[in-house]
């Protein structure tokens, strides 16, 4: 009977502590999302947020979330399931960031300050949307926008696996 008491005891004590740390955890995620301000749209179920557009660059694209920081300017949060990169974000998780912080300004009229990209093992990084970031990003852009130069060097290794093959001027024959 004491056994059966003491197990029961310790049965309440491990839920108790197991509750404890998942509520911990989650009051740390909302203090974690109130550095970025007020939740205004959500991706979480794929094409559910609205569809930011610039004719301008003629882009479009939605970001994960966008949050409202407290003088009303929009942050683009973008989310990545693979673990943060030792080196940092590489280019095109920097590029995807920028483009969404430029579509921010494009149809809010108000730069943000930053984008933001968040990885599956917590870690995250604030990029800054400057003119050096404007200018990486449409650098790219016209660069996509020019005719292809031909300086690919197909190789069947290469193009094999490629998603591009069927519809690409320089795949291996």
């Amino acid at each position: 009977m004491v056994a059966l008491a003491t197990l029961e005891a310790a049965g309440v004590i491990l839920v108790g502590t197991i509750v404890a740390i998942l509520g911990a955890r989650s009051l740390l995620r909302r203090h974690r999302e109130a550095r970025y301000g007020s939740l205004v749209s959500v991706d979480e179920v794929p094409g559910t947020a609205p569809l930011l557009r610039s004719s301008t660059y003629r882009i479009s694209g939605r970001p994960d979330e966008l949050r409202r920081l407290p003088d009303g300017r929009l942050v683009p949060i973008e989310f990545k399931s693979r673990s943060s990169p030792q080196y940092g974000p590489p280019r095109s998780h920097r590029i995807q960031v920028a483009a969404y912080c430029l579509l921010v300004e494009e149809t809010t009229g108000r730069a943000p300050p930053y984008g933001v990209v968040r990885y599956g093992d917590g870690g995250e990084v604030r990029l800054r949307w400057d003119r050096a970031a404007r200018e990486e990003l449409l650098k790219l852009r016209d660069a996509l926008d020019r005719p292809y130069d031909g300086r690919a060097t197909p190789s069947v290794a290469r193009c094999t696996h490629c998603p591009w093959r069927e519809v690409c001027d320089a795949r291996a024959a």
